[in-house]
C-alpha cells in the first residue's frame, strides 16, 4: 500500500486471493501446528484465538488472553513459517486507539491479515453461548480504526460480524456492507445457519468472503468446491487440528492409564524427528562445521 511500511506476507496473501481459487485454510494454535500446516502443502493459515487460548492458557476463548499474549503466540507460530498467516485480533482489545495498536502490532510482526470483530468485550467463541455485539456504529468505528492503522503498516483487515445470532441476517449483512464500504479487505459473517444464508452473504456484499467450517457448529460444513460456487474465497477450518490433536492425546492417555501401550496412536519416531526439524538442523549444523574448516 502506498505510504505504508511494506509487509511481504500481506502481498503474498493478496496474490493468493487474486488467483481466484478457494483457499483452504487450516487454523493453527502454536508453532508446531503452523509448521505441520505448511509441511502438508497449504498456502495459508490463521492463528485461532480459540486454539491459542486452549494451547497457551489451557482455558476457553472468553477474552482471557491479553493483547501481548496473543501477539507473542502469533510471533511464535510465525517463526517456522514461509507461508502467510492471519491472526485473531479479537475486538481490538479496547477503544479505537487500542484497535490501531493491535493492528499495527500484528503488522509489525509480519502477519498477513488481522481479524477485528464486533462482539462486546470479553468476547466469546462465535459458536458458543453468551456472545453479544456492540452497536453498528461502534462496530464500524473499530473497523475504521483498523483501516487507519493499515495506512501506515501494511496488513489486510479481516472484518468480522457476529450479529447474525442476536440481530438476524439483515443486520449482519448491513454491517458487512458498511465494513466493505470503508475498505475492509476480507469479510467474515459468522454463523450463517444454512447454505441459503451462506449464498445470500456472498451475493449481497461484493467483497472477498471467508467461510468458517467449524465441525459441530451452526454453519453447514460444505466441500471446498461448493463453497467456491457460493462465492467464498477462503475456507477456514478453525478447530480441526486442535480437536484431532486432543482426541489423539486422550486416546493415548487412556491406553497408558489402562496399562496398555499407546503405540497405535503414535507417529514413527523417525517421522516425528523429521517433521519437527531435527534432520534439517543436523544437516545444517554439519554443513556449517564443514565450511568452517
Amino acid at each position: 500500500m502506498t505510504g505504508a511500511i511494506a509487509n511481504p506476507m500481506a502481498n503474498r496473501l493478496r496474490a493468493l486471493i487474486a488467483q481466484g481459487d478457494l483457499i483452504k485454510m487450516p487454523c493453527c494454535f502454536d508453532a508446531l501446528s503452523a509448521k505441520l500446516i505448511e509441511q502438508a502443502g497449504f498456502d495459508l493459515t490463521f492463528l485461532s484465538g480459540f486454539g491459542a487460548s486452549a494451547s497457551r492458557l489451557g482455558a476457553p476463548d472468553t477474552g482471557l488472553m491479553s493483547y501481548g499474549e496473543v501477539l507473542d503466540q502469533a510471533r511464535n507460530a510465525m517463526h517456522p513459517l514461509t507461508i502467510p498467516m492471519m491472526a485473531d485480533g479479537d475486538t481490538g482489545h479496547g477503544n479505537p486507539m487500542n484497535v490501531m495498536r493491535t493492528v499495527t502490532g500484528f503488522a509489525r510482526a509480519g502477519c498477513a491479515a488481522v481479524m477485528i470483530e464486533d462482539q462486546v468485550a470479553p468476547k466469546r467463541c462465535g459458536h458458543t453461548q453468551g456472545k453479544s455485539v456492540v452497536s453498528r456504529s461502534e462496530a464500524v468505528e473499530r473497523i475504521y480504526a483498523a483501516i487507519e492503522a493499515r495506512a501506515s503498516h501494511d496488513i489486510l483487515i479481516l472484518a468480522r460480524t457476529d450479529a447474525r445470532r442476536e440481530h438476524g441476517l439483515d443486520e449482519a449483512l448491513a454491517r458487512a456492507e458498511a465494513f466493505a464500504k470503508i475498505g475492509a479487505d476480507i469479510l467474515f459473517v459468522e454463523e450463517p445457519y444454512s447454505m441459503e444464508e451462506m449464498a445470500t452473504i456472498c451475493n449481497a456484499v461484493d467483497s472477498v468472503h471467508m467461510a468458517n467450517m467449524l465441525e459441530g457448529g451452526q454453519t453447514p460444513i460444505l466441500p471446498p468446491a461448493q463453497l467456491a460456487e457460493l462465492g467464498f474465497s477462503i475456507a477456514a477450518y478453525p478447530l480441526t487440528l486442535l480437536s484431532a490433536a486432543m482426541k489423539a492425546m486422550n486416546a493415548a492417555l487412556a491406553d497408558l492409564a489402562a496399562g496398555r501401550s499407546a503405540q497405535e496412536h503414535l507417529l514413527d519416531f523417525a517421522d516425528l524427528r523429521q517433521q519437527i526439524g531435527f534432520d534439517t538442523y543436523h544437516s545444517k549444523a554439519n554443513e556449517l562445521s564443514m565450511r568452517a574448516k
